[in-house]
């Protein structure tokens, strides 16, 4: 079956055009082409009167008209309004952290402020709203039982436990 055929190697070729993504997968057979088994393959073999395969055309890469219309890129960046409105209590809770931070309640304060810092650059309104409310009552606590701590110190620097 195999007289006549000789096998010669393909003449050098131009590297071929397109993109990475064309070039790796196998152009897709012509439509009015046979189907091919694998006993009348051996009938495709190049000899020295083939010129090419004929059953895979040129197909142009459409990759390439895609990025010649991306040539110049932009990014947009959305800016929400409504995120500026929740406030972060950052100042409050480096005055805590500090001045007052009564068992650490200061630091944390400061914690749940800088995630709401992060939430907020996130466009995290839900969570930023959530961890605002508990900053809050963070330095609200921190505050008020350092205050209270103060308060007593005072009393008792005023009136001495001696006098009872």
């Amino acid at each position: 079956p195999f007289e006549g055929v000789a096998w010669t190697p393909r003449p050098p070729q131009a590297p071929p055009q397109g993109c990475f993504t064309c070039l790796a997968k196998p152009p897709a057979l012509r439509q009015g082409s046979p189907v091919l088994s694998p006993s009348s393959a051996v009938y495709l073999m190049e000899s020295k009167s083939c010129k090419g395969d004929s059953l895979r055309p040129a197909v142009p890469c459409k990759h390439s008209v895609e990025k010649k219309t991306m040539t110049n890129p932009t990014t947009v960046i959305e800016i929400y309004p409504d995120t500026t409105e929740v406030n972060d209590y950052y100042l409050w809770s480096i005055f805590n952290f500090v001045y007052l931070n009564f068992c650490c309640l200061g630091f944390i304060a400061l914690a749940y402020s800088l995630k709401v810092r992060d939430k907020k650059l996130l466009n995290d309104l839900n969570g930023a709203v959530e961890d605002a409310k508990t900053a809050r009552l963070f330095n609200i606590t921190s505050s008020a039982l350092a205050t209270f701590c103060i308060i007593l110190i005072f009393i008792f620097l005023r009136y001495p436990l001696t006098d009872y």
